[in-house]
């Protein structure tokens, strides 16, 4: 298997966390000016009222720096120690899809269930990395 594999699910999510930043500011920065809204009155997120298709895309910018801070670490981790596999490379995808899909599903129809199902099943696959890998180190 190539060692650059187990990264590659890494870069894409970046990428889909840059795609998720570009659209927060496309949604946001149209929404405030529509609001009437000055920039200052958003130093603090909370006190500003935007329609839930705004921030939804906020949402789920921030939720892309909870769960897949820990991704990233684990993935570099593998790559580091040689150990991206391909059932390691497969999980990190699974992440990756599960992620993606959980932005898809934020970002539009926004239905918790749904999300939340997503959300666990991506954490099915980071904790399957997480348990190979620390089996294989411990």
């Amino acid at each position: 298997m190539e060692p650059t594999a187990i990264i590659q699910p890494l870069i894409v999510l970046a990428v889909w966390t840059t795609i998720i930043m570009v659209l927060m500011f496309v949604k946001r920065i149209p929404a405030m000016n529509k609001a009437g809204i000055d920039p200052q009155a958003a130093k603090h997120v909370k006190d500003v009222t935007l329609p839930s298709n705004v921030t939804q895309y906020a949402d789920n910018y921030n939720h892309l720096f909870e769960q897949p801070t820990l991704f990233y670490a684990v993935v570099l981790a593998i790559a580091l120690l040689g150990h991206g596999d391909q059932l390691n490379v497969q999980l990190a995808w699974a992440f990756v899809f599960m992620r993606i899909l959980h932005s898809l599903v934020q970002i539009t129809i926004n239905i918790v269930m749904l999300r939340f199902a997503v959300f666990m099943l991506s954490w099915a696959a980071l904790a399957a990395l997480i348990i190979r890998e620390a089996i294989r180190i411990i």
